[in-house]
Protein backbone atom coordinates (compact mmCIF):
# COMPACT_ATOMS: atom_id res chain seq x y z
CA UNK A 1 0.00 0.00 0.00
CA UNK A 2 1.34 3.23 -1.20
CA UNK A 3 0.42 7.03 -0.29
CA UNK A 4 0.86 6.50 3.70
CA UNK A 5 -1.43 4.68 5.76
CA UNK A 6 -4.33 7.79 6.39
CA UNK A 7 -7.22 7.66 4.47
CA UNK A 8 -9.39 10.84 3.53
CA UNK A 9 -12.30 8.81 3.76
CA UNK A 10 -14.30 6.65 6.65
CA UNK A 11 -15.45 3.68 4.95
CA UNK A 12 -17.78 1.27 7.68
CA UNK A 13 -16.47 -1.35 6.42
CA UNK A 14 -12.42 -0.39 6.28
CA UNK A 15 -10.07 -0.40 9.52
CA UNK A 16 -7.45 1.85 7.88
CA UNK A 17 -7.19 5.04 10.20
CA UNK A 18 -9.04 8.20 8.45
CA UNK A 19 -7.16 11.39 9.47
CA UNK A 20 -4.96 14.46 7.33
CA UNK A 21 -2.76 12.98 5.21
CA UNK A 22 0.97 12.99 5.67
CA UNK A 23 2.84 14.28 2.17
CA UNK A 24 3.71 11.91 -0.20
CA UNK A 25 7.19 10.25 -0.12
CA UNK A 26 9.09 10.81 -3.37
CA UNK A 27 11.07 7.77 -2.49
CA UNK A 28 8.62 4.97 -1.91
CA UNK A 29 8.19 4.17 -5.80
CA UNK A 30 12.18 3.08 -5.80
CA UNK A 31 11.83 1.21 -2.10
CA UNK A 32 8.42 -0.51 -3.19
CA UNK A 33 10.62 -1.61 -6.56
CA UNK A 34 13.54 -2.84 -4.68
CA UNK A 35 11.13 -4.76 -2.27
CA UNK A 36 9.63 -6.47 -5.21
CA UNK A 37 13.08 -7.17 -6.61
CA UNK A 38 14.47 -8.53 -3.24
CA UNK A 39 10.92 -10.80 -2.70
CA UNK A 40 11.83 -11.57 -5.91
CA UNK A 41 7.50 -11.07 -7.10
CA UNK A 42 6.65 -12.64 -10.61
CA UNK A 43 3.15 -10.43 -9.35
CA UNK A 44 2.40 -7.18 -7.70
CA UNK A 45 -0.38 -5.11 -6.36
CA UNK A 46 0.04 -2.13 -5.60
CA UNK A 47 -2.92 -0.28 -3.85
CA UNK A 48 -3.13 2.92 -1.79
CA UNK A 49 -5.33 5.06 0.34
CA UNK A 50 -7.79 7.50 -0.65
CA UNK A 51 -6.12 10.51 -0.87
CA UNK A 52 -8.85 13.26 -2.14
CA UNK A 53 -6.53 16.07 -0.49
CA UNK A 54 -4.72 15.91 -3.73
CA UNK A 55 -5.38 17.23 -6.71
CA UNK A 56 -4.83 13.71 -8.88
CA UNK A 57 -5.95 11.66 -6.11
CA UNK A 58 -2.55 10.51 -5.69
CA UNK A 59 -2.12 9.05 -9.73
CA UNK A 60 1.04 10.42 -10.15
CA UNK A 61 2.33 8.48 -6.84
CA UNK A 62 1.09 5.15 -8.88
CA UNK A 63 2.16 6.48 -12.25
CA UNK A 64 5.98 6.71 -10.86
CA UNK A 65 5.69 3.85 -8.92
CA UNK A 66 3.87 1.48 -11.33
CA UNK A 67 7.43 2.56 -13.19
CA UNK A 68 9.85 1.94 -11.09
CA UNK A 69 8.69 -1.86 -10.13
CA UNK A 70 9.06 -2.44 -13.96
CA UNK A 71 12.01 -0.79 -14.69
CA UNK A 72 13.52 -2.97 -10.98
CA UNK A 73 11.73 -5.90 -12.09
CA UNK A 74 11.61 -6.46 -15.85
CA UNK A 75 8.68 -8.94 -16.61
CA UNK A 76 7.08 -8.44 -13.52
CA UNK A 77 3.21 -8.43 -14.09
CA UNK A 78 1.18 -5.33 -12.33
CA UNK A 79 -1.83 -4.83 -10.99
CA UNK A 80 -3.30 -1.78 -9.37
CA UNK A 81 -6.37 -1.96 -7.09
CA UNK A 82 -7.09 2.17 -6.73
CA UNK A 83 -9.56 4.51 -5.69
CA UNK A 84 -12.15 6.20 -7.79
CA UNK A 85 -9.82 9.66 -8.04
CA UNK A 86 -13.91 11.20 -8.09
CA UNK A 87 -13.66 9.87 -11.44
CA UNK A 88 -11.39 12.50 -12.82
CA UNK A 89 -10.22 11.59 -16.39
CA UNK A 90 -6.59 13.25 -16.09
CA UNK A 91 -6.09 10.96 -13.37
CA UNK A 92 -7.39 7.79 -14.57
CA UNK A 93 -5.47 8.79 -17.56
CA UNK A 94 -2.49 9.46 -15.84
CA UNK A 95 -2.56 5.71 -14.19
CA UNK A 96 -3.40 3.96 -17.69
CA UNK A 97 -0.35 5.81 -19.23
CA UNK A 98 2.16 3.35 -16.84
CA UNK A 99 1.05 0.19 -18.28
CA UNK A 100 -0.40 -1.95 -15.53
CA UNK A 101 -1.12 -5.39 -16.88
CA UNK A 102 -4.55 -5.32 -14.45
CA UNK A 103 -6.51 -2.11 -13.15
CA UNK A 104 -8.63 -3.18 -10.43
CA UNK A 105 -11.24 -0.86 -8.69
CA UNK A 106 -13.32 -2.39 -6.06
CA UNK A 107 -17.22 -1.74 -6.26
CA UNK A 108 -17.28 -3.69 -2.61
CA UNK A 109 -20.89 -3.88 -2.73
CA UNK A 110 -24.37 -3.56 -4.05
CA UNK A 111 -26.12 -0.39 -5.46
CA UNK A 112 -28.76 -0.42 -2.35
CA UNK A 113 -25.68 -0.46 0.49
CA UNK A 114 -23.48 1.65 -1.24
CA UNK A 115 -24.24 5.13 0.88
CA UNK A 116 -24.40 3.16 3.87
CA UNK A 117 -21.33 1.14 3.37
CA UNK A 118 -18.64 3.52 1.21
CA UNK A 119 -17.43 7.42 2.41
CA UNK A 120 -17.88 9.49 -0.33
CA UNK A 121 -17.91 7.20 -3.19
CA UNK A 122 -21.00 5.68 -5.13
CA UNK A 123 -22.11 3.06 -7.37
CA UNK A 124 -22.04 4.32 -10.73
CA UNK A 125 -19.27 6.37 -10.25
CA UNK A 126 -16.98 2.94 -9.44
CA UNK A 127 -18.66 1.95 -12.41
CA UNK A 128 -17.66 4.91 -14.52
CA UNK A 129 -13.42 4.71 -13.50
CA UNK A 130 -13.97 0.77 -14.56
CA UNK A 131 -15.39 1.86 -17.53
CA UNK A 132 -13.24 4.08 -18.78
CA UNK A 133 -9.89 2.11 -18.07
CA UNK A 134 -11.35 -0.84 -20.14
CA UNK A 135 -12.26 1.55 -23.02
CA UNK A 136 -9.09 3.39 -22.78
CA UNK A 137 -6.54 1.37 -21.48
CA UNK A 138 -4.04 -0.69 -23.63
CA UNK A 139 -5.43 -3.52 -25.43
CA UNK A 140 -4.01 -5.96 -23.42
CA UNK A 141 -5.37 -4.32 -19.82
CA UNK A 142 -7.49 -6.58 -17.85
CA UNK A 143 -10.47 -5.01 -15.84
CA UNK A 144 -11.20 -6.24 -11.87
CA UNK A 145 -13.48 -5.85 -9.49
CA UNK A 146 -14.61 -6.85 -6.39
CA UNK A 147 -18.00 -7.09 -3.74
CA UNK A 148 -17.87 -7.95 -0.03
CA UNK A 149 -20.95 -10.67 0.69
CA UNK A 150 -22.66 -10.62 4.17
CA UNK A 151 -23.79 -7.02 4.63
CA UNK A 152 -26.94 -7.64 3.94
CA UNK A 153 -27.52 -7.94 0.01
CA UNK A 154 -29.78 -10.18 -1.62
CA UNK A 155 -28.81 -13.12 -4.56
CA UNK A 156 -30.65 -10.94 -6.86
CA UNK A 157 -29.13 -7.36 -5.96
CA UNK A 158 -25.36 -9.08 -6.18
CA UNK A 159 -26.72 -10.30 -9.63
CA UNK A 160 -27.50 -7.37 -10.75
CA UNK A 161 -24.06 -5.37 -9.44
CA UNK A 162 -22.57 -8.63 -11.59
CA UNK A 163 -24.34 -8.01 -14.62
CA UNK A 164 -23.42 -4.10 -14.21
CA UNK A 165 -19.84 -5.00 -14.12
CA UNK A 166 -19.86 -7.39 -17.32
CA UNK A 167 -21.88 -4.30 -18.91
CA UNK A 168 -18.64 -2.18 -18.68
CA UNK A 169 -16.41 -5.06 -20.02
CA UNK A 170 -14.65 -6.08 -16.55
CA UNK A 171 -13.15 -9.47 -17.06
CA UNK A 172 -11.61 -10.42 -13.52
CA UNK A 173 -14.12 -10.59 -9.85
CA UNK A 174 -13.26 -11.12 -6.80
CA UNK A 175 -16.10 -12.20 -3.78
CA UNK A 176 -15.28 -12.61 -0.04
CA UNK A 177 -17.09 -12.69 3.17
CA UNK A 178 -16.90 -9.30 4.97
CA UNK A 179 -15.43 -9.27 8.61
CA UNK A 180 -16.55 -6.70 11.02
CA UNK A 181 -12.71 -5.41 11.85
CA UNK A 182 -14.19 -3.84 14.98
CA UNK A 183 -17.02 -3.30 17.20
CA UNK A 184 -17.36 0.47 15.56
CA UNK A 185 -17.30 -0.61 11.89
CA UNK A 186 -20.51 -2.01 10.16
CA UNK A 187 -21.87 -5.60 11.25
CA UNK A 188 -21.37 -8.66 9.89
CA UNK A 189 -25.60 -9.34 8.77
CA UNK A 190 -25.24 -13.19 7.00
CA UNK A 191 -22.21 -15.39 7.28
CA UNK A 192 -22.57 -16.58 3.56
CA UNK A 193 -22.39 -20.67 3.07
CA UNK A 194 -18.77 -21.77 1.43
CA UNK A 195 -20.97 -23.71 -1.18
CA UNK A 196 -23.40 -20.41 -2.09
CA UNK A 197 -19.90 -18.47 -2.84
CA UNK A 198 -19.25 -21.62 -5.38
CA UNK A 199 -22.33 -21.01 -6.71
CA UNK A 200 -21.64 -17.67 -7.18
CA UNK A 201 -18.39 -17.97 -8.57
CA UNK A 202 -19.93 -20.31 -11.33
CA UNK A 203 -22.75 -17.96 -12.41
CA UNK A 204 -20.38 -15.09 -12.72
CA UNK A 205 -18.16 -17.46 -15.17
CA UNK A 206 -21.12 -18.08 -16.97
CA UNK A 207 -21.56 -14.42 -17.28
CA UNK A 208 -18.67 -13.86 -18.67
CA UNK A 209 -15.66 -13.44 -16.36
CA UNK A 210 -12.45 -15.07 -17.55
CA UNK A 211 -11.23 -15.50 -14.18
CA UNK A 212 -13.66 -15.60 -10.79
CA UNK A 213 -12.12 -15.87 -6.84
CA UNK A 214 -14.82 -16.41 -4.65
CA UNK A 215 -14.95 -18.30 -1.11
CA UNK A 216 -15.23 -16.68 1.80
CA UNK A 217 -11.45 -15.84 2.48
CA UNK A 218 -11.08 -14.29 -0.62
CA UNK A 219 -9.92 -10.46 -0.66
CA UNK A 220 -8.86 -8.15 -3.83
CA UNK A 221 -5.28 -9.86 -3.93
CA UNK A 222 -6.31 -13.21 -2.90
CA UNK A 223 -4.00 -15.15 -5.31
CA UNK A 224 -3.44 -12.49 -7.96
CA UNK A 225 -1.30 -14.41 -9.36
CA UNK A 226 -3.34 -17.38 -10.46
CA UNK A 227 -4.39 -15.06 -13.40
CA UNK A 228 -1.16 -14.45 -15.57
CA UNK A 229 -2.12 -11.89 -18.50
CA UNK A 230 -0.11 -11.69 -21.37
CA UNK A 231 2.41 -8.70 -20.84
CA UNK A 232 1.82 -6.19 -23.11
CA UNK A 233 4.31 -5.90 -26.12
CA UNK A 234 7.08 -3.69 -25.70
CA UNK A 235 5.91 -0.15 -26.85
CA UNK A 236 2.22 -0.64 -27.45
CA UNK A 237 0.61 2.46 -27.63
CA UNK A 238 -1.05 3.89 -24.90
CA UNK A 239 -5.27 4.94 -25.83
CA UNK A 240 -6.26 8.36 -24.29
CA UNK A 241 -8.87 9.87 -22.36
Amino acid sequence: MIAGDRCTRACSFCAVDTAKPLPLDAGEPQRVAEAAQRMKLKHAVITAVARDDLADGGAAHFHDTIEAVRRFNPGIIIEVLVPDFNDRDSAIETVLAARPHIFNHNLETVRRLTPEIRSRATYDRSLSVLAKARQRGHPGLHTKSGLMLGLGETPEELRTALADLRRIGCDLLTLGQYLQPTRNHFQVVEYIHPDQFKAYGEEARKMGFVHVASAPLVRSSYHAADFNPEPPAAGATQAKI
